[in-house]
């Protein structure tokens, strides 16, 4: 089985014994993504829409550095300190996602890395050998076939 590790420069480096984003064919599995600011390595200031934010900027870096997008995200799990925040997480979540959304979990814990009020861990597919199979060129842009 052929692993590689994904990091990018746009997102936090790992600081344990874990890989950011891990391919393995087609398949990528996002470690949960905390909202951690890469250039500082410090939680973001501000409540759970702007930590919602930057764990989802923190993903699509991942994503973009394997050279895929948000679409190609079937399924996550967010974590949140207080349920309590569900809402307003929930509405910065939606500005990241397009239907048809990913299946999704999301989950009350008891605390949560660096002191953060959520965190976000993804499963994603690689389509791009399947949209050129599929893809008519009728059905394409300039570029190729998009997400959009």
């Amino acid at each position: 089985m052929i692993q590689e590790t994904i990091q990018s420069s746009k997102a936090p480096k790992a600081v344990g014994p874990y890989s950011p984003a891990l391919k393995i064919e087609d398949f990528i599995y996002l470690s949960g993504q905390l909202p951690v600011d890469p250039e500082t390595g410090k939680i973001v200031d501000g409540g759970i829409e702007e930590q919602t934010h930057q764990c989802l900027k923190n993903m699509k870096a991942l994503l973009n550095q394997a050279g895929i997008e948000m679409c190609n995200v079937v399924k996550t799990n967010v974590y949140l300190a207080h349920m309590s925040d569900f809402a307003a997480m929930n509405k910065v979540y939606a500005q990241y996602f397009k239907e048809p959304y990913p299946a999704r979990c999301a989950a009350g814990v008891n605390e949560l890395a660096m002191g953060a009020l959520v965190e976000i861990e993804a499963f994603a597919v690689d389509t791009r050998a399947l949209e050129v199979i599929c893809c008519k060129e009728s059905e394409c842009g300039e570029g190729g076939c998009t997400c959009e």
